[in-house]
């Protein structure tokens, strides 16, 4: 399938090209944004907080 026609399609009302291109990249951004807190979950996964001296 085309580029032109997965913009096409992709589209919800009036929405236009812009519109289209805006909320994927907001999707690509909150997609990006998850797959680093899962990254970094997985890091601290095993981190006991309770070992560790009170910062205050």
């Amino acid at each position: 399938m085309p580029g032109w026609q997965m913009l096409v399609d992709a589209r919800h009302g009036d929405e236009n090209t812009t519109d289209v291109i805006r909320r994927a990249l907001r999707l690509l951004d909150r997609e990006q944004w998850l797959q680093q807190f899962r990254a970094d979950a997985a890091r601290l996964a095993d981190e006991d907080l309770n070992s560790e001296p009170d910062a205050w």
